[in-house]
């Protein structure tokens, strides 16, 4: 067994084991165990009562955060030229087409979103195989495909973040940095667990939420009661 390191004894310490907190206490809880150098992401974990291996029990969504992620998202725009300046307007960090495809065809995926229209999806396409293992593939469900370039832009840079559960019934996303305060840590995650339930597949049977945890980089997982989202 490894040794545990000063700061994580600190951390477990101030939890209370087999405590279930309410979503005030967590959010902040969650900044006082957090003992990096750095300003950790804070995340949630969210365990559904559903089956991914299903088509209709797929939950998948999008959801802007009411205090964004505290992340710099790098958004590259392949759109026509008569489309450049509307992105470039809305805070595109790279704008183009042609160009940064052979850029990608090259082994080039510096960016975080990568946001395009349908009358150029066959460019992009032939770049899916590059893209999808990348999770940058664009998408029309997620608003990543769209001729509305410029408020696609705007959403993504302001903390617009698209989610999937994974094969183990989980969905995991960052919800905002630990220098937030605590009261937008807790607006952030409302906000996502409201978007989730409204997902709810009607194929899902039984309990539909089976737990939420609240955790930063490298601290430890706080529960959190779910009713305690809707007070």
């Amino acid at each position: 067994m490894g040794k545990i390191t000063k700061n994580k004894k600190a951390a477990l310490d101030k939890l209370q084991k087999d405590r279930v907190y309410s979503l005030d206490e967590a959010s902040a809880l969650v900044k006082e165990i957090t003992y990096t150098k750095f300003d950790a992401s804070v995340d949630i974990d969210v365990r559904l009562g559903v089956d991914p291996r299903k088509a209709n029990q797929m939950v998948r969504g999008v959801v802007t955060l009411p205090h964004g992620t505290g992340k710099e998202v790098r958004v590259l725009a392949l759109v026509t030229p008569d489309k450049e300046q509307e992105a470039t307007d809305a805070g595109a960090d790279y704008v183009g087409l042609d160009d940064y495809i052979e850029k990608i065809k090259g082994g080039w995926t510096d960016v975080d979103v990568i946001i395009t229209m349908p009358p150029v999806m066959g460019k992009v396409g032939p770049v899916g195989r590059i893209l999808g293992p990348r999770g940058l593939m664009p998408n029309p469900k997620s608003g990543t495909v769209t001729m509305d370039v410029g408020s696609a832009v705007r959403e993504v840079k302001q903390g617009k973040i698209d989610f999937k559960v994974d094969k183990f019934g989980i969905v995991h996303t960052s919800i905002g940095k630990v220098s937030f305060e605590a009261s937008k840590i807790r607006e952030n995650a409302q906000e996502f667990i409201s978007t989730i339930n409204k997902l709810k597949p009607v194929a899902a049977k039984g309990t539909y939420i089976k737990s939420i945890y609240l955790s930063s980089t490298m601290s430890p997982g706080i529960k959190v009661e779910p009713k305690s989202f809707s007070d």
